[in-house]
Order: C-alpha cells, then structure tokens, then sequence
C-alpha cells in the first residue's frame, strides 16, 4: 500500500471541512495551497480565506500563489514531494501542475456529475427544483469538472431546506467521500468512470445580479426555489415600489 502524501488546493468553509477530515483520518498533508489575501468589507480589510485561517491554526505549510504558472510557486510545489493532489472549491489548475503527482490530482465536486457542474452547484440544485443531489470525486483533466469520476454519494433534498443547510450536509457527505476514495487510491484498487456527455445535462452557472432577482410571472414554487437556493447567501432580491419611491429588497 502505497504512503499518500497529500497537496490539499482550496478555499472556503465548504474546503475547511474536507481537509479537516484528512487530517483527522491520519493522513499527511504536506502543503496546503489556497488564494491569496484579499480587502474585503467597508473598511477593505485584508481578509483570509477559510482554509488559510485552518491552516496556521494548526500549522500547516501554506502557500498563496498568485499564478499558478509561476515558475517559483512551481519549484516550490515540486519540492512538496507530494505524490497525491485534492482540490475542493478553489480554481482550475494549469496541466503542470494537475499532472504533477504521481498518483493524480482529485477534485470533491458537490453535485452527481455530469450534473451541476460550474461554480454553483448547490445553489443550482435548489433553484431547479431537484429531489437528489450529491457529492462525485474525480481525477481532474483541462476542462471543467469533466474528467473520470471515481466515487459519488447521494443524499435526497428537503423540500424545506436551503442551500446554506445543504451546503453543511454536502460538505459532510463529502468529507466521507474524499476519505473513500482515498482508501481506494492508497489500495491501487480505483475504478474510473467516463462522464457521458449529452444536451439535457444542467449547469450550475455563476451567480449574479441577474439570476439572483425574483421574477415575480414564474410560479409560487419556483419562486420559493429561487429563494431558498440563494438562502442566506448571496440572497434573492427584487424591486418593491411605495409612493414612487423604489426600493431594492432582499
């Protein structure tokens, strides 16, 4: 049985619980990689990501690289020896650097691919209306969540659950996930799918202003979707109008 050491690439809250779990399973992680330090707020405060706060709580080798192509940042993640890379939520990688451990580079998606994929998938699953989603670890290639699936775990949703209740049921889900497949990586006994491609499949879009704001023709149900897959964040919004005075609501 081959020893992992592990490269872990993400971001937010939703990463901070994976890796937490890689960690807790006893398993080396010999550096972690995340975005850099940017203002944020009213006062345009540097602000840490998630991950980064996790990493110096307990002391974990942290690198913040601004381009991923960089021939230093490359040198230096060379020199992590690290024979196995996961990502979860941070950004698409360049082929030199997903194809440089031996054993591959993995990504904890939160939708059953080929379903979802895009930057808002739990999101999108609410919004849509969906009864099931899920979790799918894949082996990364050049285009975007598209590479061979390894395992996936589904969980129905609520009909009264929103996407910031779902998102901690995901990352749950997930971290049982990413430990699986790492069992099964660390055994030689991975088993790949090809994700089938076809014109039904749906995409979870980047959010914006305009996909964020309630269109007040559609359906109490879908209205409701709508409200509960933006729920707590980024919020729906729409106009409201009282003596002339218009509002922005949310």
């Amino acid at each position: 049985m081959e020893k992992l050491r592990i490269v872990f690439m993400g971001t937010p809250d939703f990463a901070v619980g994976i890796l937490d779990s890689i960690l807790k399973n006893n398993y080396e992680v010999v550096g972690v990689i995340t975005a850099a330090d940017k203002p944020a707020g009213r006062g345009q405060k540097i602000k840490y990501s998630a991950v980064k706060e996790y990493a110096l709580e307990y002391n974990l080798n942290l690198l913040q690289p601004t381009n991923l192509k960089d021939e230093s940042f490359l040198a230096e993640l060379k020199s992590l020896n690290a024979n196995l890379q996961i990502v979860v939520a941070f950004r698409m990688l360049p082929k030199v650097v997903w194809e440089m451990p031996s054993l591959g580079t993995f990504n904890l998606h939160a939708s059953l691919l080929p379903n979802y994929r895009g930057a808002a998938p739990i999101n999108w699953a609410i919004i849509n209306g969906e009864i099931k989603t899920g979790v799918t670890t894949f082996f990364i290639d050049d285009k975007i969540d598209t590479g061979a699936m390894i395992l996936s775990s589904e969980t129905e949703i609520d009909p009264n659950e929103n996407a910031g209740q779902l998102h901690d049921r995901l990352m749950n889900l997930g971290s049982n996930t990413v430990i699986e497949t790492l069992e099964l990586i660390e055994k030689g006994q991975v088993n790949t799918t090809i994700q089938t491609e076809s014109d039904d499949i749906k995409t979870a879009y980047k959010l914006n202003k305009e996909n964020c704001k309630i269109d007040w023709t559609k359906s109490a149900s879908e209205i409701n979707n709508l409200i509960r897959g933006l729920s707590p964040y980024p919020a729906s919004w729409c106009f409201f109008t009282d003596k002339d005075q218009e509002w922005n609501v949310r």
